[in-house]
Parts: C-alpha cells; sequence; structure tokens
C-alpha cells in the first residue's frame, strides 16, 4: 500500500468539536505520524485477513445505538463508542463460536439441541452485562480520557434495574479479556478517520482540517449506524445488481470490515460537503494516502451522500 506524509511547516490548529476541546492537529512529528498511519494500516489489513465470517453480526442499528447511548449518558469520548462497538463485535462472535463448539461435540442430537438452548438464554442473561464490559474496557483503552469503573458501571445498571454485583462486573470483564485473548486494541474507523485528516493537514496546509474534522465524525457516526442499508447499495453498485447472491455477500464482508476505506468515504464525503476545494484533488489525495483507489472512494462517497442527501447529490 502506498504511503504519502510530506513534511511541512509546523501550524496548530484547534478543533472545533466541543466534546473535544483538547485535540489538537500537527501536535506530533512527521516521523511519529508516519509510523502510526503505517502501524494502522496494518492492522486493517489483518484484521481483514483473519475475519471471522459472522464479523457484522453484531453491528445492527439497534445495537450500535444501544452503545452510542450508553457512552453519551456515561460521558464518554466518541472514540470509546466505536472501540467499544468492535470490541464486543469480537468478543461475541468468539464466545458464541467456543460454546457452540464446546456444547455441540456429543453424539446425542437432542442433548446438544437442549444444551445449547440453555445457553444462549444464558447469553441473552447477560448480554447488557457483556456490553457494560466492553464498555469499560474501550474507556480504559482509550486511557487519557474518561474510565468507567466498577462503581460507575454497577449504579448506571442498577438505576436501570438491573441486580449485577460487583463479582459479575470483574467475572465478565476477565471474559471477555480472556475470550479476546487480551488483544483489544483493534481498529476502529474513529482512529483512521482522524490519522487520515492528520496526514492530510501535513501534506497540504491549506486543507481546513478542523472544518472537515467536526464534519467528518458526523458523517461517520451517520455511516456507521446506518452501516447495513449503506453498505447494501454499494455492494449492489459494485456487482451491478439489486439482487446480490449469498456467495457475493459474503464476499463483500471484507469491504463492510474496511476500516481504511470507510474512513476515507467519510472525509471524502465531508470534503464534498464542505467544498473548499476542487473535489478530484481530495480523492487523489486520499488514494495516495490510503492506497484506497480512487474510484472506490468516489463510489463510496456518493453513495453515503445519496442516504444523506436523498436525490440531491451526483459527484462528477
Amino acid at each position: 500500500m502506498s504511503k504519502m506524509v510530506v513534511v511541512k511547516t509546523g501550524r496548530s490548529l484547534g478543533c472545533c468539536d466541543k466534546e473535544t476541546p483538547e485535540l489538537a492537529f500537527s501536535a506530533v512529528s512527521p516521523e511519529m505520524l508516519e509510523e502510526f498511519l503505517v502501524d494502522v494500516a496494518k492492522d486493517n489489513e489483518r484484521n481483514l485477513t483473519n475475519l471471522s465470517q459472522h464479523a457484522g453480526c453484531f453491528k445492527t442499528l439497534r445495537l450500535i445505538e444501544f452503545v452510542f447511548l450508553l457512552c453519551e449518558q456515561l460521558g464518554l469520548h466518541q472514540v470509546t463508542r466505536y472501540q467499544a462497538v468492535e470490541i464486543l463485535e469480537r468478543f461475541m462472535i468468539r464466545y458464541i463460536e467456543k460454546l457452540y463448539s464446546s456444547t455441540c461435540t456429543g453424539s446425542e442430537k437432542n442433548t446438544e439441541k437442549h444444551g445449547w438452548g440453555l445457553l444462549q438464554v444464558r447469553i441473552q442473561d447477560h448480554f447488557v452485562l457483556r456490553i457494560m464490559s466492553c464498555v469499560q474496557i474501550a474507556s480504559k483503552v482509550s486511557f487519557h480520557y474518561q474510565i468507567v469503573d466498577i462503581t460507575m458501571a454497577l449504579k448506571f445498571l442498577q438505576s436501570l434495574g438491573y441486580s449485577y454485583k460487583r463479582e459479575d462486573f470483574l467475572d465478565s470483564e476477565l471474559l471477555v479479556l480472556e475470550t479476546l485473548s487480551f488483544q483489544v486494541n483493534v481498529p476502529s474507523p474513529f482512529t483512521h478517520t482522524e490519522i487520515l485528516l492528520e496526514v492530510m493537514g501535513y501534506n497540504d496546509p491549506s486543507v481546513p482540517v478542523e472544518h472537515l474534522h467536526g464534519i467528518a465524525l458526523k458523517v461517520l457516526k451517520f455511516v456507521y449506524l446506518m452501516r447495513n442499508t449503506i453498505y447494501e447499495n454499494l455492494l449492489k453498485m459494485a456487482i451491478e445488481n439489486s439482487t446480490p447472491s449469498e456467495l457475493q455477500r459474503a464476499k463483500f464482508v471484507t469491504v463492510k470490515e474496511d476500516c481504511m476505506l470507510l474512513a476515507v468515504g467519510v472525509i471524502g464525503t465531508s470534503a464534498f460537503i464542505l467544498n473548499y476545494t476542487p473535489w478530484f484533488k481530495v480523492v487523489q489525495q486520499l488514494a495516495s494516502i490510503s492506497g484506497v483507489t480512487e474510484e472506490s472512494i468516489s463510489e463510496f462517497s456518493q453513495v453515503i451522500l445519496r442516504h444523506i442527501f436523498p436525490g440531491a447529490y451526483n459527484l462528477k
């Protein structure tokens, strides 16, 4: 994947987002920025290589909304919301696969069915607790922001009518960590979006990064919530067919889970809305930085814009 980080004279850009008043672009050296970009890209590619066939099952609209609202009620930074969803997704898939594998290995089919049914009930009964554990872990990964401790989590769920104890939170958090082999610093579209904006600012000082950042966070939230609908239309555009086959949907999972593609699509959309320079130049720069093709960036941005402003935009 081709990377480009051009050194420019330093400048400090304050963020206009009220939720992140401490954020400042151009605060790190270009060498560190380039290293971070390469690491993020490698993590994303590694994740896509080892992707589960069930990826995306726990990224439904209602579930993402629940996690986002939970983080908002706890006063957590936006990065924590996306990290929590990604951790929850990976944990639940691996956890259920392990439970199913350990239960359905006997010779008695009725026993297998009964045992798996009981486990399904148990999973459902503890699901909210698992979500809170993933939020707690995500807040610790983003340790420079507010951390959700057991007392805070306990009081919050008790206020919702749940009767969990401190031991339940400790056991649940340990279960999540062990299931994921303590690998919880997973790729997040939020991180990809911010690092690409940072690189764009270094490459071209005329880019209004602080304004792009504010728009991009709103676009990212919209796309993340509407991901199934948006990616469904992207798939239909890619195959030029309104009825994708199951095989085509299965192959498209890697596209839906590609954080780099999502980030460039979000920024491309935001740049088109802001209209600060000829749009094709933004697409060229994003392609050079990320390695995603200009055609893919353009197509994805077009799909996003059509959902934000139905019938209003046609990218040229």
